[in-house]
């Protein structure tokens, strides 16, 4: 599925804050997010930590006062906002993040108006909500950090390893030390800027490849950009992210097709 225009409405009073990033990983698996809208009172004092990450994750927040104490209208003005968007005709699918039954009507009412409804939010969600939806997201199964694959240590180690490579090359074995150059390369941008690609690159491989366990990097390339707007290969010292991918040996096989089109898996 390549869906083109998603909407993504979270109800803050619904979901957990450090799942939010994950969400927009996962969901853009499945497509190119373009409303990002966040629904809640930031008045209250259990919303206070989600200003800044709403403006690094470039979600428009909207103001919902409690005209009631004890009551929010927040899932009111979700529903409202979500079927205003959706009589502009040019949504191919909606996403629902929360885990309220309040929801399930409004899930019903888009699927019956042919958009496919995504619905994202924990194991306690109703069932009618989640049946409701197309496809259903458990916010569990959501890493805060993607498991990329290794830890620093591991990390640390193979760059030792990499490093007496490098020394028997220099005494004639010849041996390639693209593994270590890679990791130097990407340790530039910022500390966890070669974990957050690693992770990407596996989240892609998980959801894209073939019978064989393998996947076209273009595939992954346009999901990276969908997940991370500001990701840039030559920022990593790299021209393209084929050559990214096949400086990690011991991460990454790859191989290309008699057309020329590169593809990897992970190991």
């Amino acid at each position: 599925m390549n869906l083109q225009k998603m909407v993504l409405l979270v109800d803050a009073d619904n979901t957990q804050l450090s799942k939010l990033e994950a969400v927009i990983e996962e969901v853009s698996l499945h497509g190119r997010i373009i409303v990002k809208r966040a629904y809640g009172n930031w008045k209250k004092d259990t919303l206070k930590n989600w200003e800044p990450e709403l403006k690094r994750l470039a979600i428009k927040a909207e103001q919902q006062f409690d005209y009631v104490a004890g009551k929010n209208a927040t899932d009111i003005a979700l529903v409202i906002d979500a079927m205003h968007l959706l009589y502009r005709g040019i949504y191919d699918s909606f996403v629902i993040v929360a885990s309220d039954s309040d929801y399930t009507p409004l899930a019903l009412d888009l699927h019956e108006s042919g958009v496919y409804v995504i619905g994202v939010g924990e194991t306690k969600t109703p069932e009618s909500f989640r049946n409701s939806c197309d496809d259903f997201i458990y916010l569990e199964n959501l890493n805060d950090e993607p498991d990329e694959g290794g830890t620093e240590k591991e990390e640390e180690s193979r760059a030792e390893k990499k490093t007496a490579s490098k020394e028997e090359a220099a005494k004639g074995g010849g041996q390639k030390t693209t593994q270590k150059a890679g990791e130097e390369k990407l340790r530039q941008p910022g500390k966890n800027a070669m974990k957050k690609v690693h992770a990407l690159l596996r989240l892609a491989w998980d959801k894209y490849q073939d019978a064989e366990g393998y996947v076209n990097i273009g595939a992954a390339g346009s999901y990276i950009k969908r997940a991370r707007p500001d990701f840039d290969v030559r920022s990593y010292g790299y021209h393209k992210l084929p050559q990214l991918i096949e400086a990690f040996p011991d991460r990454y096989k790859f191989k290309t097709s008699k057309k020329g089109h590169v593809f990897y898996r992970c190991t």
